[in-house]
C-alpha cells in the first residue's frame, strides 16, 4: 500500500553520527542483528576511516498503532566531496532526518545539505544526536536549529545513537510527519535510477524509486535517455541483502537486474519505463555532476592501460561523480584525465582502484580547469598545463571561483581571515549565527583551495571550523605556466599553472624538493624552474665521481690535469646521452609542498 510507505534519508555534517543512528533504527525495527558498528558502511575503506563514502539504501518494516509501515532509509555521506551522493539520495525521498551533533552544533555541511533538501521540498525532521555525552549542549544547539529551520522547539527530537534514546520517537515522527509518496499506479511506469553497482556474476544492478506505475518481473522495459531495451529478469527490494519480489508498485524503492554488461548504458538519473506503454517524459530535477579538481591517472605498466579503463568504468557505476577521458603524457605514457569533486574524493578513488581492482596508478598534480581566450575571442577549456596554447596567442585566462562559507567560533576569525587572504580570497560578508559562532563568506579561486586549504583550516582552528563551497563562475586572472626543466628538457608531468605572484616562490621550492629526491647520476643534473623562456630558479645535483687522481703522488701537475680533463670529457659525453628518471616519490612530494 502506497500510503504506508515512507522514503527518507539521513543528512548531516561529517561525523555527527548518521551511520550509528541508522544502526539503532535497523535494530529497533528488527531488520538486522547489529553485530558491529555502522552496519551500512560495508566498504573496508569506510570502516577504516570511519566515514561514509557511498549512500546505502535499506528497507525496514515497522508496526505503528497496529498498522504495518514500510520505511526505506538511505544513509548518506557527510563530507563535502561526496555531496553528489547526497543530492541523488534526496531526489529519491520525501523526507529527511537532519542530524546535528549535540556537542558540535550546526556546521557548514549541515547547512548546505539542508538547503539541498529544502529545494526538493522534503519534510525535515530535526534530531539532536549524542545527547548522552558529557560535552553535549542541547539547549544551545536547539537555539541554532530553531534559527536555521524556523521550526518549533517541541518538533526537535533529542536522541543518542549509542544508547538508543529517542529512536522510537524518530520512527514515530517518520510515520507521522513525512508524507507518503505521491504518484499514480495506473499511469505509465516512471522510475528514477538513483544508484548502480557492478556485480561480476549478474552484470549491472540499478537501484530505482518508482514515481508512477507498477513494474513486474519479466516486464520489457527501456531506459529513457539511452533508449536501450531490456527484460526485467529480477526485481526486488533492498534489505541487508537483495530480496526478490514479483512486483513493485508506486513509491517503492528497489533494484532491477537485466543482464546489462556495459557500464555506459546505465546513467544515474535516467528514467526506466515500459516499452509497450512508455511515459511521455523523463523525470526532471537531476543535475549533471561538475568535477572541481582534475588530475591525470596513469598505469605504472604501460600495458595495463585497457585494464585501467575497465576498472574506471566499473568504479564510475558505483561512484557517479567520477568522470574521465583518455590523455597522454611524454613522461608517463597513456592514461586518463579524471575529474573529481575534491581531494578526499581523489584519494578514495586511488585507494579503491588499488583495493578493488588491483590497479597501481601514478596520479599527477591536481589542478582545475581554466578558460583560455585567444585574440579572436575563441574560448578553449584547458585541464592540464601541457595543452596550453602559445602565450603570444592568448588574450586572457579565466579561472574558476568558488563561494566558500566557513563556520567557526570567534576565537579563530583572525587566523582564518589571514589564511583566506593568503589564498587570494575576497571577504564577502560575515554573519553571527548564535552565541560566539560566526559564518564567513569568501570568494576564492578554486585552484588555491584544491591542494591543502582544508587541512590548514582544520589545523589553525583546532578542528572547529567547518567549510563548504559551491562554484561561482569564472574571472580573468594573471596566470602563468611554470615549467620544470631537467638538463634543459621540460618534464611535462611536473608543469603547473599558477598565479604570477606565487610563481617564483613555488618554482624555488619545487627545485629544492626535487634536488633532494632525484638520485645522483654520473653527471651533473641542472634542475630549473622556468616561465616561458625565463629561468627563475636553479639547483644542481652534483655528479657522483671517481677520484681519478688517486694514483698520482708527486710528479708533474700536468699528469693530474690530463686525467681530470679526460674525466670531464667523459662526463660531458654522458650528459648528452644520459636521461634522468624522475622517481614516483618526486611526483607525490611536489603535491605535498606546503
Amino acid at each position: 500500500m502506497k500510503k504506508n510507505i515512507r522514503n527518507f534519508c539521513i543528512i548531516a555534517h561529517i561525523d555527527h553520527g548518521k551511520s550509528t543512528l541508522a544502526d539503532r533504527l535497523l535494530e529497533f525495527t528488527n531488520t538486522i542483528q547489529v553485530t558491529e558498528g555502522q552496519m551500512l558502511d560495508d566498504m573496508d575503506l569506510e570502516k577504516e576511516r570511519g566515514i561514509t563514502i557511498k549512500s546505502h539504501a535499506i528497507q525496514m518494516e515497522y508496526m505503528y498503532k497496529g498498522e504495518k509501515y514500510v520505511l526505506n532509509l538511505i544513509d548518506t555521506p557527510g563530507h563535502v566531496d561526496f555531496s553528489y551522493e547526497v543530492s541523488r539520495s534526496i531526489a529519491a525521498c520525501e523526507g529527511a532526518l537532519l542530524i546535528v551533533d549535540a556537542s558540535q552544533g550546526v556546521q557548514a555541511q549541515t547547512i548546505s545539505n539542508l538547503y539541498m533538501a529544502i529545494e526538493h521540498d522534503l519534510e525535515i525532521i530535526p534530531v539532536i544526536n549524542k545527547c548522552d555525552m558529557a560535552s553535549a549542549m542541547p539547549e544551545e544547539v536547539e537555539d541554532e536549529i530553531v534559527e536555521l529551520l524556523g521550526c518549533k522547539r517541541e518538533e526537535i527530537i533529542r536522541a543518542s545513537g549509542k544508547t538508543g534514546r529517542g529512536v522510537e520517537e524518530i520512527l514515530a515522527a517518520v510515520v507521522e510527519r513525512i508524507p507518503h509518496p505521491e504518484g499514480d499506479e495506473e499511469a505509465p511506469l516512471q522510475a528514477l535510477i538513483f544508484d548502480s553497482v557492478f556485480n561480476s556474476f549478474r552484470g549491472i544492478i540499478a537501484y530505482f524509486k518508482i514515481v508512477n506505475g507498477v513494474i513486474r518481473k519479466g516486464d520489457k522495459v527501456k531506459f529513457f535517455n539511452t533508449g536501450k531495451e531490456y527484460d526485467a529478469d529480477e526485481i526486488g527490494v533492498l534489505k541487508m541483502d537483495m530480496v526478490a519480489r514479483q512486483e513493485l508498485r508506486t513509491g517503492d524503492v528497489g533494484y532491477i537486474i537485466s543482464g546489462i554488461k556495459t557500464s555506459k548504458e546505465v546513467k544515474v538519473g535516467d528514467t526506466i519505463t515500459h516499452i509497450a506503454r512508455p511515459c511521455k517524459e523523463a523525470i526532471a530535477g537531476f543535475e549533471e555532476v561538475k568535477p572541481m579538481v582534475f588530475a591525470g591517472v596513469y598505469p605504472i605498466e604501460a600495458e595495463d592501460f585497457e585494464d585501467l579503463r575497465s576498472s574506471l568504468e566499473k568504479l564510475q557505476l558505483n561512484d557517479a561523480s567520477l568522470t574521465f577521458q583518455p590523455e597522454s603524457s611524454l613522461a608517463l605514457g597513456f592514461g586518463f584525465r579524471c575529474g573529481f569533486l575534491g581531494l578526499l574524493h581523489m584519494e578514495i578513488v586511488q585507494e579503491r582502484l588499488d583495493r578493488e581492482f588491483d590497479m597501481n596508478v601514478i596520479t599527477t598534480v591536481p589542478n582545475v580547469s581554466y578558460n583560455i581566450y585567444d585574440k579572436q575571442g575563441h574560448m578553449t577549456e584547458v585541464h592540464n598545463p601541457g595543452s596550453m596554447p602559445d602565450p603570444t596567442l592568448i588574450d586572457r585566462i579565466e579561472e574558476p571561483y568558488i563561494r566558500a562559507s566557513v563556520i567557526t567560533t570567534t576565537d579563530y576569525i583572525g587566523p582564518i581571515m589571514t589564511l583566506c587572504l593568503g589564498k587570494r580570497g575576497e571577504l564577502v560578508k560575515q554573519e553571527y549565527i548564535s552565541g560566539n559562532r560566526v559564518e564567513i563568506y569568501y570568494d576564492m579561486p578554486l585552484g588555491e583551495i584544491v591542494i591543502d586549504f582544508y587541512d590548514k583550516l582544520k589545523s589553525i582552528s583546532k578542528g572547529y571550523a567547518s567549510f563548504d563551497y559551491h562554484a561561482n563562475g569564472f574571472r580573468p586572472s594573471k596566470l602563468v605556466k611554470l615549467d620544470i626543466l631537467l638538463n634543459g628538457e621540460p618534464v611535462d608531468a611536473l608543469s603547473t599553472l599558477t598565479h604570477f605572484d606565487n610563481a617564483y616562490e613555488l618554482g624555488r621550492r619545487m627545485c629544492e624538493k626535487l634536488k633532494d629526491l632525484i638520485p645522483r647520476q654520473q653527471f651533473d643534473i641542472a634542475i630549473q624552474a622556468a616561465i616561458g623562456a625565463k629561468i627563475i630558479s636553479r639547483e644542481t645535483i652534483k655528479a657522483v665521481r671517481k677520484d681519478v687522481t688517486a694514483k698520482c703522488y708527486g710528479g708533474d701537475v700536468s699528469r693530474k690535469r690530463k686525467l681530470l680533463e679526460k674525466q670531464k670529457r667523459g662526463k660531458k659525453r654522458m650528459k648528452q646521452i644520459g636521461n634522468v628518471e624522475v622517481p614516483q616519490k618526486a611526483f607525490l612530494a611536489v603535491l605535498k609542498l606546503d
